[in-house]
C-alpha cells in the first residue's frame, strides 16, 4: 500500500532536528542548509512546519523537468529525481507550489525528498510526533488536505498583516 508522509503541524516544536537528520543521512554532515526537510518558523502565530516534497499526484516538477528526470516511482508513489538526467537548469524548483524542492549550495545541485526509499530518517527522530509516514487512506489525505488549508490561512493572515 502507498504511504505518505503527514505533518501535523500541531505538534511540531520547531527543534529542526528532521533538519539534521536528513542532512546527515543524505550528505554525511549535519547542514541544515543541505536538508531535504526544512521548519518553517512564524514566531508571531507561535506556529512551525516543517516543509517537504508532498509527492504530488499531479506533479508540476515532473511536468517541467526537459530531460525527464523526475518522475514518478510506481512502487512506492513517491517522485523520485535521476541525478544522472538532471541539467541543473532548477526549472523544477520554480515550479513546485510547496517550495519543497531546493538546491544543495554545496555542491549545486537539486535536492527533493525521497522518502529515504520507503523509512523516512526525519520520522524516526521526530520525538513529538510531528511527522508520520502512514498508509494513504481517506482519513490520511484528509489530514494532511487540511494541514495544507492551515498553512493557507497563516500565509493570508502573514501577508495581510506584512
Amino acid at each position: 500500500m502507498e504511504r505518505i508522509l503527514v505533518v501535523d503541524h500541531e505538534k511540531c516544536t520547531g527543534c529542526r532536528v528532521c533538519e539534521m537528520v536528513c542532512s546527515v543521512k543524505n550528505t554525511g554532515v549535519n547542514n541544515p542548509t543541505r536538508s531535504r526537510i526544512h521548519v518553517i518558523k512564524w514566531p508571531m502565530e507561535g506556529f512551525d512546519l516543517p516543509m517537504l516534497c508532498q509527492q504530488c499526484e499531479e506533479a508540476p516538477c515532473i511536468a517541467v523537468c526537459p530531460k525527464d528526470a523526475l518522475s514518478r516511482d510506481p512502487v512506492l508513489g513517491r517522485v523520485t529525481l535521476n541525478y544522472d538526467l538532471c541539467i541543473g537548469c532548477k526549472i523544477c524548483v520554480t515550479a513546485c507550489p510547496f517550495g519543497g524542492m531546493g538546491i544543495d549550495t554545496a555542491v549545486q545541485r537539486v535536492i527533493k525528498c525521497d522518502l529515504c526509499d520507503g523509512d523516512p530518517a526525519c520520522v524516526h527522530f521526530c520525538a513529538p510526533g510531528a511527522l508520520q509516514f502512514v498508509p494513504a487512506n481517506t482519513v490520511n489525505l484528509i489530514k494532511k488536505r487540511d494541514a495544507g488549508w492551515k498553512f493557507s490561512e497563516l500565509m493570508k493572515k502573514s501577508l495581510e498583516t506584512n
